[in-house]
């Protein structure tokens, strides 16, 4: 974008091409890591077993669909932006970050601790998002990030809280 666009863009408070790319990039690859902990979430709550099954098949099932909840506002806003988003499964794997798990009979404790360390992994990314938010002057991405660091930081501090006590 030429110096007089790039002054003009901002002036009627429009995000320059580049902060457009880096940003929606950056949604891409939250958008993916979603997808992949949303069915992560999926997969551990339908092959969940042992004494705590319905608790933990419950918690589980409502932490899936706070994680799916996201997908959608991410993709619009990255579309907002006027950048692009996923467009199938396989740039789902080619943008992800957090790793997928295809074990079979996993422990409770396992598959628990797994979905703590990608709550945690996810609420990092979330915050090197927000500060590039803060470098473009993104603010009303910021303020949506900051919404899903609040919610992937509870989902971890149950997570946590479950692990610890068991045994």
């Amino acid at each position: 974008m030429a110096t007089a666009e790039k002054v003009i863009a901002k002036s009627v408070g429009q995000l320059d091409h580049a902060a457009v790319e880096e940003i929606s990039a950056e949604l891409r690859h939250l958008l993916a890591d979603l997808f992949a902990l949303y069915l992560k979430t999926k997969n551990f709550h339908w092959h969940m077993t042992g004494k705590h099954f319905r608790d933990y098949h419950l918690l589980l099932d409502e932490q899936a669909d706070q994680i799916f909840a996201m997908t959608d506002p991410v993709a619009e806003r990255a579309r907002k932006l006027g950048g692009t988003t996923l467009h199938s499964i396989s740039e789902v794997t080619s943008h992800q970050r957090l790793k997928d798990e295809n074990g079979h009979h996993l422990a409770p404790k396992t598959m628990l601790s797994e979905l703590y360390a990608d709550n945690r992994q996810l609420t990092a990314s979330l915050r090197s998002n927000h500060e590039l938010c803060d470098r473009h002057n993104d603010v009303a991405t910021a303020s949506l990030i900051e919404v899903w660091i609040d919610e992937t930081e509870r989902r971890a501090w149950f997570l946590g809280e479950v692990i610890e006590g068991l045994d």
